[in-house]
């Protein structure tokens, strides 16, 4: 299950985020993941409810965004329909331009009074 080392990394990402307000409570977490990034969205879900605890940041909820794939001409950049084919009228070959990723896409803190 890679998606354990992915939460893992992700804390990371918030704890290096939040070190300059080290009293920020992290309330959400909104992570992007692409249709085609390999990850399992139920287990990301799962990975975090595990690990949160122990890294600290127990009430922090994930929000999961879920990225449909594009794709778009390599050489025109005109955006590509999904189908059989992904070759553009103009002869250019298919990119992924998006839905093949998993970001830390925002952060919601509540950062108290001094």
């Amino acid at each position: 299950m890679h998606e354990a080392s992915l939460v893992m990394a992700l804390f990371d990402q918030i704890d290096r985020a939040v070190a300059a307000h080290p009293r920020a409570r992290v309330q959400e977490v909104h992570v992007r993941v692409g249709e085609l990034a390999g990850v399992e969205p139920t287990l990301l879900r799962t990975a975090f409810e595990a690990f949160r605890e122990s890294r600290g940041r127990p009430e922090a909820a994930l929000a999961l965004i879920e990225e449909p794939a594009e794709w778009a001409c390599a050489k025109c950049g005109d955006a590509m329909a999904r189908g059989a084919v992904l070759q553009c009228a103009c002869g250019g070959a298919a990119r992924l331009s998006r839905g093949g990723d998993v970001f830390l896409d925002r952060l919601e803190l509540e950062v108290p009074d001094v």
